[in-house]
């Protein structure tokens, strides 16, 4: 279990790249596997959630190879052409894969099993298994509707209209990966709009999508027995990874970096509208488009934040940067209050309840409220750093881990997390990135 310290740096400086989008990589390689012929992929996040996606996949048929510059190549086995796996599918640390690949063979006529690890198999699937089995999936899952958990799929399955509980791109990309194989159209209506990969990839593909509005909320419509087609794949690269340089580049003293290539798409860049909320300069380069996908390079130099009360409907499109907004909120000039981030407490780790004692621990003034965290900034002063012979816990989470090695690079002690090795899940060269940065 590797931990470690992350000390005060000198500035950031100089033009990085981050790895590829998570949530499109995943989606590519699952879209791709559902393709008669041959997809390429290029730019995927080689993290183990993504592979986790690739190793799912192959067992479902697809024949899936990486060539050695980097590309991808898919033989997908076509809609309702997936086979029924031999041995449990393990999806790792990945929530994102189990919760889709459940919608994806909800409608195909057999059944597999899923496992994960233990901070997976804490979180909660019922939100999918719900409007899966409206649709004639059935499910055993563990108590509180965890994993491990066998579904049975149903062919053909019926299509419904599903009206989203919780802002969630997850729960509709579920239920719309379902009604690829099912006969009829199959409705989404989303009353808060989430992160919509799903649909720009699958129109790529050449589902039948209809996206339209239905008293004042969105209404996404899937024609089912869909037939896809392979599709050259270029995968920006992710701002949830982007996010903690931008941070990075924010506090330390005398930053200048900037990011290549970063997707900016309007459901996800929520934590750059939020940063310059709070004073920070961030400047898009070259604003454009790749893959149906909006990107910038960004250009992110040292501010003096100030605290802000963040919109609450910024939520969905920055659900996963809130960690790591929290630690810029803690060296901003005055407080910073986040409300309606409940989902936090069902990510990875209870997100709310671990950054309040991580930044507390490294010198923070946190107040944690059921919904969100109120934090009263150092006015750019460096946070004192975790005391010697004490370690944030990171509850093997990623993000807790990024975002407080981001905190210790501008202490005055640094800040000693217990355990490394979870970052490797979506952000396997963020170490080597930061050393080479902060040279």
């Amino acid at each position: 279990m590797p931990a470690h310290t992350f000390h005060s740096s000198g500035p950031l400086k100089g033009t990085i790249s981050v790895p590829g989008d998570k949530s499109i990589s995943h989606r590519a390689l699952m879209f791709a596997s559902l393709a008669v012929g041959e997809s390429t992929i290029e730019g995927l996040l080689e993290g183990e959630d993504v592979l986790a996606t690739a190793s799912a996949m192959r067992q479902l048929g697809a024949d899936i190879e990486r060539a050695d510059n980097g590309t991808w190549r898919v033989h997908g086995a076509g809609v309702g052409s997936l086979i029924e796996p031999r041995q449990a599918l393990d999806m790792g640390n990945s929530g994102t894969s189990t919760r889709l690949l459940m919608g994806l063979l909800a409608s195909h006529g057999f059944s597999a099993t899923f496992t994960g690890d233990a901070s997976l198999s804490g979180r909660p699937m019922n939100r999918v298994i719900e409007p899966l089995s409206q649709m004639g999936a059935s499910f055993e899952a563990s108590s509180g509707g965890t994993l491990p958990l066998m579904l049975r799929g149903a062919l053909p399955a019926v299509p419904i209209t599903y009206r989203l509980p919780v802002a969630s791109a997850q729960v509709k990309s579920a239920v719309l990966l379902a009604g690829l194989n099912t006969p009829g159209i199959t409705r989404v209506i989303e009353p808060v709009a989430t992160r919509d990969h799903t649909e720009r990839m699958l129109a790529r593909f050449g589902a039948e999508l209809e996206i339209g509005e239905q008293d004042g909320e969105r209404l996404i419509s899937i024609r089912g027995e869909a037939d896809l087609v392979p599709q050259h794949v270029v995968v920006p690269g992710d701002p949830s990874s982007a996010a903690f340089f931008i941070v990075a580049a924010l506090i330390v003293p005398g930053s200048d970096i900037t990011i290549r290539n970063v997707g900016m798409n309007v459901t996800r860049a929520g934590i750059v509208h939020a940063l310059r909320q709070m004073g920070g300069d961030i400047e898009e380069i070259d604003p454009r488009e790749v893959g149906g996908e909006p990107v910038a390079d960004l250009r992110v130099r040292h501010s003096d934040l100030k605290g802000a009360d963040i919109d609450p409907t910024l939520a969905p499109s920055m659900i996963d940067e809130f960690p790591v907004l929290f630690v810029a909120a803690a060296l901003a000039d005055g407080t910073t209050r986040t409300s309606g981030l409940e989902e936090l407490r069902v990510k990875e780790s209870d997100r709310l309840s671990a950054m309040a004692e991580a930044l507390t621990l490294a010198g923070a003034r946190v107040e944690e409220q059921e919904d969100g965290l109120i934090i009263h900034g150092t006015g750019g002063d460096p946070l004192p750093g975790t005391p010697a012979g004490t370690y944030v816990e990171t509850k093997l989470d990623h993000r807790i881990a990024m975002s407080m090695g981001v905190a210790g690079l501008a202490s005055r002690d640094g800040v000693s997390v217990d355990d490394t090795a979870p970052i490797s899940t979506s952000f396997p060269t963020f170490m080597d990135l930061l050393a080479g940065a902060t040279q």
